[in-house]
């Protein structure tokens, strides 16, 4: 009499739901014994990609590159594309038709017509960059099927269309199955997928927001329209830091990596006018100096002075004229109209640049420039104290590597430290001590 099978345990899941347990296909395995070779990240070409990728591309990974329309998304992945294909292949290339340097970009916006036009005004074509113009998921993957890819681009998620499921592309549902199905995709075959996608008007990736939990990285490219500077930065990383950051330019000929951007966003000029304060900001991970301008015009007839900010934070400015008017004894900033801005459009919100904007401030209002090869950076509070800011050691070997020779800091534990990177350090407790200090009494 043959004796009968176990029946498998079950579990109940809600009211009436009820889940058999499955054996799985292959056993769990310790941490050890799994092959850590099979996610060594790949080089991009793109050394500031490498960089906000965390060193590099991991196989199987999904990536999602968002950004709003003309920023210069599909001239960056076009570029990466490019790179990509270039370089050598690595010593698994034979083992492995999926780790040779043969990249699928998948087009669902242009005609591959239009596509070849852009990589040779760019100079991005390769011999092993396949262009496609699809749109239809199951075709797409076809063409992965058939090409065996080690890098595969779809420009762009929300023009992608799944078969069998409900809505037009773009949608709720269409987007959330397209990025689900392509998601499976590389993790079956170990290819790395960039996904483009566009933003709202907010600023936020268009979609459901479950689209951005089933990629494995978002980044934000992102750039003012009026300024050739394009920004990088890294929103989600399941492989890397998100506090880092990317920059780049755009040029007639396409991307162009910016591996040391601070000089961008300082004046050409050597002599500093006055009204000019040069800091150093952080963003992300990454020091920045940068330079900020004021102009202070005379006694302002309107009943309220005009008060003009220009890539910085719109609600620290006023505060910064009213503590230098009411603490510094600056009588004259409050009734005069001010403008304060950054050069080459970069944009500063870190409390760390307040320093530097009171300074340019008294400098314009006492028509006296800063000592030359300056740099200042510290929050200033309402009694007109400077407060110590993070990071004041890298922001000093960065103004010293480029050539600046004294710093203006709030007094700090790192004080003395710091005086041991750079000539000369001038401590102050006050705005009122450093506006003394450098420009005189009032």
């Amino acid at each position: 009499m043959s004796q009968a099978s176990t029946p498998a345990p079950t579990t109940q899941v809600g009211s009436g739901t009820v889940i058999s347990s499955l054996a799985p296909s292959t056993p769990a395995l310790p941490v050890v014994e799994i092959d850590p070779s099979v996610t060594i990240r790949r080089s991009t070409g793109i050394g500031e990609l490498d960089r906000v990728l965390g060193g590099g591309i991991v196989p199987g990974s999904v990536v999602l590159l968002a950004g709003e329309p003309g920023v210069g998304k599909s001239t960056l992945l076009l570029e990466v594309a490019a790179r990509w294909a270039r370089l050598p292949n690595p010593p698994a290339a034979a083992a492995s038709p999926s780790a040779t340097r043969t990249v699928l970009y998948i087009t669902a916006e242009e005609s591959v017509g239009q596509v070849r036009l852009r990589a040779e005004r760019t100079d991005t074509i390769a011999e092993t960059l396949y262009l496609a113009s699809e749109a239809d998921l199951e075709v797409i993957f076809g063409h992965v099927d058939a090409l065996h890819p080690s890098l595969v681009i779809v420009d762009s998620v929300q023009t992608v269309r799944a078969p069998g499921v409900e809505g037009t592309a773009g949608g709720l549902a269409q987007t959330r199955a397209v990025t689900a199905g392509l998601t499976a995709l590389a993790k079956r075959t170990g290819i790395p997928i960039i996904l483009v996608g566009h933003v709202t008007k907010e600023g936020n990736v268009a979609g459901p927001r479950v689209l951005e939990h089933l990629v494995d990285a978002v980044f934000n490219f992102e750039g003012d329209k009026h300024s050739p500077l394009r920004l990088l930065r890294s929103m989600k990383n399941r492989y890397g830091a998100t506090d880092e950051v990317g920059c780049f330019t755009q040029t007639d000929t396409g991307i162009v990596e910016v591996p040391d951007p601070s000089g961008l966003f300082l004046s050409s000029k050597e002599h500093t006018p006055d009204g000019s304060c040069i800091t150093v900001c952080v963003d992300g991970n990454r020091p920045l100096l940068a330079e900020v301008q004021a102009l202070v015009v005379g006694d302002s007839k309107a009943a309220n002075p005009r008060r003009a900010v220009t890539g910085l934070d719109n609600t620290r400015v006023p505060m910064i004229l009213a503590v230098l008017q009411a603490r510094a004894g600056l009588k004259s900033v409050g009734f005069a109209d001010v403008y304060v801005a950054t050069v080459g459009g970069m944009k500063v919100t870190e409390p760390a640049c307040d320093l530097a904007i009171a300074l340019a401030i008294a400098s314009a209002a006492k028509n006296t420039a800063l000592p030359q090869r300056l740099v200042a950076f510290g929050e200033i509070g309402l009694a007109g104290e400077i407060r110590p800011v993070p990071d004041m050691i890298r922001r000093i070997k960065e103004a010293q590597r480029l050539g600046y020779r004294t710093a203006v800091i709030p007094n700090t534990s790192d004080s003395r430290q710091a005086a041991s990177h750079i000539d000369r350090v001038i401590i102050a407790d006050t705005i009122t001590a450093a506006i003394s200090q450098l420009l005189g009494g009032s």
